[in-house]
């Protein structure tokens, strides 16, 4: 009964989206005023809490969608976090943002290799989500936050960029998420954090051939610049395991181009070191209607990223590069359990499909929806 209700509900809400924000004359299509539901007296009750939360929850979807689809230019690191906070503060969310020199004193090296390059300040951004009080217990939401990924020195070809505001579609996935969990009052503790910069080339943009060392103290070799979004992941999930101290994690990021090619647009792809969390992530994906398909992480795959003149290299080269680029980043997370989510496929559609808008889908923000309350 409630799925059935819910499924009502979100289904007449995702009919009506569309980001129209920059058309001169608006498009115009049919839109739902009104809605009569027939429901059991008894029922009445709890048929209301289901819609309100189902508002909400798309709410939070409709937020990540907006935050996606919305230029580079305007969207810069220091806008995401002060719109972050500016939402999520009012909702009893703690945001802390951090600015360059915060982020040097705490060491994240990798981050600011990325970041350097762009004259928009990289932003940290810590959001703290305290939903019950009475329990130590923490997850940890890590969605990377490349505002604009040009690719730096290994340049994107010119039609590769043209969505590439769409980078940072991980840390939207987060900051929406934790706006309906909040809006939700779910009773869990969950702390969303996104390492927020852009990629771009200027005098003084890292190189390939750089050796930076993260905040973990683990120096990476950097390969090529347009494997950025690991760089900032590692020194993000380090923050969430040292700083945080997070019981289990969840990263979220547009990383590679490799899982589009396995996967597509349809399945999320993802890789863990923790089977329990793993089957969390699955159950809540099934709930959400977002597919995730599980990746392998044999030990061998691990040989393709270490370095020759650092402990890590920053890519594996061709084959199996969704994978490689989830292992990479499982060694920031300390035996942690984790989950990665790679959503470069998922997160943004050239064209509709089904309830799923052109551009920006909010994908996975109903799976960590899910996964924060129901496990």
């Amino acid at each position: 009964y409630d799925k059935t209700l819910e499924a009502i509900v979100e289904g007449l809400l995702q009919s009506e989206y569309s980001f129209e924000k920059y058309l001169s004359e608006k498009k115009t299509k049919p839109s739902v005023e009104n809605v009569y539901l027939d429901i059991l007296e008894e029922h009445e009750n709890m048929a209301k809490e289901i819609i309100e939360e189902t508002i909400n929850l798309v709410d939070g979807i409709f937020f990540a969608r907006d935050l996606v689809n919305e230029p580079a230019m305007y969207m810069t690191p220091g806008v995401l976090a002060n719109t972050a906070k500016s939402q999520l503060e009012e909702l009893g969310v703690k945001v802390d943002i951090y600015n360059k020199k915060e982020i040097e004193k705490l060491g994240m090296n990798a981050f600011l290799a990325v970041a350097e390059g762009s004259v928009n300040e990289p932003k940290l951004i810590v959001m703290n989500y305290e939903g019950d009080p009475n329990s130590e217990e923490k997850l940890a939401l890590v969605g990377k936050g490349l505002l604009f990924d040009s690719g730096g020195y290994s340049l994107k070809p010119a039609n590769s960029m043209v969505t590439m505001h769409s980078d940072m579609a991980g840390s939207a996935s987060v900051i929406g998420a934790m706006k309906a969990l909040a809006k939700n009052k779910i009773k869990k503790n969950v702390v969303g954090i996104v390492a927020a910069c852009e990629n771009l080339i200027s005098g003084g943009a890292y190189k390939p051939g750089d050796i930076v060392v993260s905040m973990s103290g683990k120096s990476i070799e950097v390969l090529n610049t347009d494997a950025e979004g690991r760089l900032t992941l590692a020194d993000a999930l380090w923050y969430a395991t040292k700083e945080i101290k997070a019981d289990k994690i969840v990263d979220i990021a547009t990383l590679t181009g490799a899982c589009v090619v396995a996967l597509g647009s349809v399945n999320t792809g993802a890789i863990t070191n923790n089977k329990e969390l793993m089957s969390n992530v699955k159950e809540a994906s099934k709930l959400a209607g977002e597919p995730v398909w599980e990746l392998p992480n044999n030990e061998e795959y691990k040989e393709l990223i270490k370095g020759k003149f650092a402990d890590l290299s920053n890519t594996g080269g061709r084959g199996a590069g969704a994978i490689t680029a989830g292992l990479f980043l499982e060694e920031f997370v300390d035996n942690t359990p984790w989950v990665h989510l790679d959503i470069a496929g998922t997160s943004y559609l050239g064209k509709e499909r089904g309830y799923l808008p052109k551009g920006a889908t909010g994908v996975p923000v109903k799976t960590l929806y899910y996964l924060a309350k129901e496990f």
